[in-house]
């Protein structure tokens, strides 16, 4: 952990060892302005020496000069190394997660890395600023004020010392019980951020569902268990304060007593009372720094864990050692293919697998059009997630063009394997700018061309600014037919051998779904296109039709003889045609509710 943020302070290594000379020089002299003032009153003011006043005056201006310019430059050193340390930071993570696989991004939960990359990393940058500079600080003041002290009166100086251990004594009972609920707080936080990213981006289904006061009441149960144990923790910290005056004013009751003593035996000057007085504020004020360092690292510590996971997270999924950079044509092929989900339980040493599918073998050839069709559930979505390797399987092969997926080069398989999502993403940006995530180099007539085959041409122009208008981030000012149309043409322009619709036409209406149909038959027929449907209509004249149940391949053939050889499509079409447009419901108990209907 140590070593991976250590790699990321990069190129402001030489900023962080500047900051902690600074901040000894500046601790330097303010160690010596007390002894210079012994010096003033004891050889100038009390022996009516002008002449020592001005000069031990003059040298403490310079001292104090010296102290503020040392200061104000690590200061900005600090700042400049640990907010470029947390920029890089922030960068080593969203550069990994663009590599992570689906199953990496599973582990982790959307809020949970926002925590990270925000939270997290800003709590680093404040460790690590404390760190150059109070780190240094604290210790080299403390040991310095003492060496001072055992200088001018090594008898007074045990005061100090039984001071010391009395504070460090009290500072570490009170810690030791509030780091475990530091430990706590960023788990916390996890919630929150979880909560206000649901509410967000699911702002329309809770205003339909008339749930404001069901999620606020979420948020404030979020809310109100990160106030308690911040309440707690600082509440705890609070007694470092009064433990601290109690000290000091111990001491500055025993130097006054132990001081007069020893002035009017003449072992001790007034003067030097004077910057032992100074000496001990400075010592029990780098007692109570080191106290909140030892906090900060606590708190840090949380914190570094769970930036560190997130970088030396590697990929399930990369590259092989000689990729292929080429696909032969567009033709997939599944042999024994077996795919399970794995998800972490309550024990980190444990996981629990959930099979997807089992035994999947079949071919396609390049240029086909199929169709899948089956019930929720029943791994559609996930068998061709595989066919672009976002995920691997556990078992068998997967072919494109004749060749496993896991030898081609990443890049070149998802180029050539388009694959429009169940859930479509729009981002940000005009029209044209998000058809152009499919071919960055696309001019209009290409976008046009794409939108005109997904039928989304027509409602583009009607736009104010037609191409030019303004997609919201989501997607949240066009309807999700729309949305849909935009994600198929944006497929489009990547020109791929492998086309996926994975349920991409739901939110459009049948004649729309038909006219997308006709157009992929009249324009692609070199491409091989795989759609997933509910409605029968939609594959109904696919070249082939794949029927999957509970994650294997119940038959795959035309539609015709499906409907003469496989039960459940000849079930799934019945129920379609007798209008119930529930297919995952047995049709016997379909005929039990037309029979409760009836009565």
């Amino acid at each position: 952990m140590l070593s991976t943020l250590y790699n990321q302070i990069g190129e402001y290594r030489r900023a962080s060892l500047a900051t902690p000379l600074l901040t000894a020089l500046e601790v330097v002299m303010d160690v010596m302005i007390p002894y210079v003032t012994a010096r003033l009153i004891d050889l100038g003011l009390n022996a009516g020496n002008i002449q020592e006043v001005y000069r031990e005056g003059l040298l403490m201006l310079l001292m104090a000069a010296l102290s503020l310019f040392f200061g104000i430059m690590a200061g900005r050193v600090s700042a400049y190394a640990s907010t470029g340390f947390a920029a890089n930071l922030r960068r080593a993570m969203y550069r990994n997660v663009q590599t992570f696989a689906f199953s990496d991004i599973d582990k982790y939960s959307t809020s949970g890395l926002v925590t990270r990359m925000t939270t997290d990393v800003q709590s680093l940058q404040q460790a690590y600023q404390q760190i150059l500079r109070v780190t240094v600080r604290a210790p080299f003041r403390l040991l310095l004020s003492v060496v001072m002290c055992l200088i001018i009166d090594p008898r007074l100086s045990l005061i100090f010392i039984v001071a010391m251990v009395v504070l460090g004594f009290s500072i570490w009972q009170i810690i030791s019980r509030v780091v475990k609920l530091f430990r706590q707080v960023y788990e916390r936080y996890d919630d929150l951020n979880q909560s206000v990213q649901e509410n967000v981006s699911g702002i329309r289904v809770v205003k339909a569902f008339v749930r404001e006061d069901y999620e606020t009441d979420k948020f404030n149960r979020a809310a109100e268990a990160l106030y308690k144990l911040y309440t707690k923790a600082e509440g705890l910290m609070a007694f470092n304060h009064p433990v601290m005056n109690m000290v000091v004013y111990g001491c500055i009751i025993a130097l006054s007593w132990w001081g007069a003593h020893f002035i009017v035996g003449g072992t001790l000057t007034t003067g030097e009372l004077t910057s032992l007085f100074t000496y001990v504020m400075s010592i029990l004020q780098a007692l109570m720094m080191l106290s909140m360092i030892f906090v900060m690292l606590t708190q840090s510590a949380a914190s570094a864990r769970r930036v560190s996971e997130v970088i030396e997270e590697k990929a399930d999924i990369v590259n092989p050692a000689d990729p292929i950079f080429e696909l032969a044509d567009g033709s997939v092929e599944f042999r024994g293919v077996r795919f399970d989900y794995t998800t972490k339980t309550d024990s980190p040493t444990k996981e629990h697998r959930r099979s997807a599918l089992y035994n999947v073998s079949f071919r396609i050839e390049s240029g086909e059009t199929i169709g899948i069709i089956g019930g929720t559930g029943s791994g559609k979505s996930t068998l061709v997630s595989l066919i672009s390797r976002l995920y691997d399987v556990n078992k068998g092969q997967v072919l494109v063009g004749g060749r496993d997926v896991r030898e081609y080069d990443l890049t070149t398989l998802r180029a050539a394997v388009a694959v429009v999502l169940q859930q479509n993403t729009l981002f940000s940006g005009s029209v044209i700018d998000n058809l152009r995530w499919g071919n960055p180099e696309a001019t209009l007539d290409d976008c046009r061309r794409a939108c005109r085959m997904a039928q989304a041409d027509g409602f583009i122009m009607e736009m104010p600014n037609q191409y030019d208008t303004r997609i919201e981030q989501g997607g949240t000012n066009v309807s999700g037919g729309q949305k849909q149309r935009l994600c198929i043409a944006r497929a489009l322009l990547k020109h791929p051998r492998v086309l996926v619709l994975d349920d991409s036409t739901s939110a459009c209406d049948t004649r729309t779904d038909a006219l997308i149909q006709r157009a992929f038959r009249e324009e692609l027929p070199e491409m091989t296109k795989l759609i997933i449907a509910q409605r029968i209509s939609s594959v109904e004249h696919c070249d082939r039709i794949l029927v999957m149940d509970n994650g294997v391949v119940t038959g795959f053939d035309t539609h015709e003889r499906l409907l003469q050889t496989n039960a459940l499509y000849r079930e799934i079409y019945d129920i379609q045609m007798a209008d119930t447009g529930d297919f995952d419901k047995p049709k016997a108990a379909t005929d039990e509710t037309k029979k409760g209907g009836a009565a």
